[in-house]
């Protein structure tokens, strides 16, 4: 059900006089637009608190032509569509679709990924992410099709597992599949350093990798302010500090969205800004510095297995242009490594489990299973 416009549309009265077409009164001999401009288009899948907040920062910083919506809840999708509509007036211009069927994100740039499963009370990861698997099934190949040059940009939770999912669903090369990873880990790192120092946080310049989760790791050692390296500056002026301290903001920073959804029930304005950033970053072809969730085989001696996590990487048009150089302390390194091996292992984990759903339900005559079980095939 496509819902390209609200009940206003440019035909008025009961004959249907179409103003888009008797308002002006054409230039002649015009030729169409130059081929060299660029026309660019952003899909959102999922217009959940999330979804909607990346969906109005990406309108308010004017960094798409136009933006597509899909969801599976008609009536929330139409509302959120129309509620959007209602502030072009504030806006830049910009075509606000909506729709059921993924026809209507035929031709983006950048396909966002948005929905996703929630946590319930007392579930295990493990079944949160086999509940994903089988909702990107349907979400990821759909996108692939309609916009095969596209960029996806995956935002749900677990996000590293379910960036190498739709990788594999996509079958897009790897700097076109990205993970929105600690993207925000890391401004979260940077306000709280910042505060610690009552500086601006756009002059620290620190990193979160690894996983978006309990095993991130904090990049002290690289961690500048001003263009001053941190650590080794309080080591020349002799300024003593306490590792304990460091480890209490790492802490900060994992514990800050469980904080934030306590207190309001979920997160969405700094996500709405992270994955701004992203995508201004990649459709500007800004080639701008972000930890975001990559393959990072080859990577900082990570091996074992194919494995997206958050590493420093340079982003442009074509996705990821690299991954940057960063120095890390052998503390450091060995962390990163224990946080790919620890993402690894819950895959690994899904894939045995998803291979065992599918043959029972092989043995009992029955579908097969719903979480992808060739997926689990390849993750075994």
């Amino acid at each position: 059900m496509a819902m390209h416009k609200s009940t206003s549309a440019s035909s008025l009265g009961p004959g249907g006089l179409d103003l888009s077409q008797a308002f002006f009164k054409p230039i002649s001999n015009a030729e169409p637009p130059s081929p060299t401009k660029r026309h660019t288009k952003i899909t959102v899948v999922g217009v959940g608190n999330v979804g909607m907040a990346i969906a109005q920062t990406i309108l308010t910083q004017d960094l798409a032509d136009e933006l597509a919506l899909v969801d599976a809840n008609a009536d929330k999708l139409r509302g959120e569509m129309l509620d959007l509509q209602h502030a072009a007036a504030f806006l830049p211009r910009t075509k606000i679709q909506a729709s059921l069927d993924y026809e209507i994100t035929a031709g983006s740039d950048l396909c966002i990924i948005t929905a996703g499963a929630r946590q319930i009370p007392g579930e295990s990861r493990l079944n949160l992410i086999q509940r994903n698997l089988s909702l990107f099934k349907s979400i990821v190949p759909p996108l692939a099709k309609y916009s095969p040059e596209s960029i996806l940009l995956v935002v749900s939770n677990p996000v590293d597992v379910l960036t190498y999912v739709a990788w594999k669903l996509s079958g897009f090369p790897t700097n076109r599949v990205i993970g929105s990873g600690t993207n925000l880990d890391s401004s979260r790192f940077r306000f709280l350093i910042a505060d610690h120092l009552d500086v601006n946080a756009q002059d620290v310049q620190a990193y979160i990798v690894g996983e978006h989760g309990d095993s991130s790791v904090a990049l002290w050692s690289s961690i500048s302010v001003g263009g001053v390296p941190v650590l080794s500056f309080l080591k020349r002026q002799q300024i003593v500090y306490e590792k304990e301290t460091l480890e209490n903001i790492h802490k900060e920073v994992v514990q800050g969205a469980y904080e934030v959804i306590r207190l309001k029930g979920y997160t969405s304005w700094a996500i709405g800004y992270s994955v701004a950033s992203l995508a201004r970053t990649i459709l500007r072809n800004q080639r701008k510095i972000h930890p975001v969730s990559v393959l990072a085989n080859g990577f900082y001696d990570i091996d074992g297995g194919d494995v997206f996590i958050s590493l420093p990487a340079q982003l442009g048009r074509s996705g990821v242009l690299g991954v940057t150089n960063v120095h890390l302390t052998d503390e450091e390194a060995q962390q990163l490594r224990n946080s790919a091996k620890a993402i690894l292992e819950i895959q690994n984990q899904e894939a045995a489990l998803c291979l065992c759903t599918a043959i029972k339900a092989n043995v009992l005559g029955q579908p097969q299973c719903s979480s992808f079980p060739q997926l689990a095939a390849e993750l075994l």
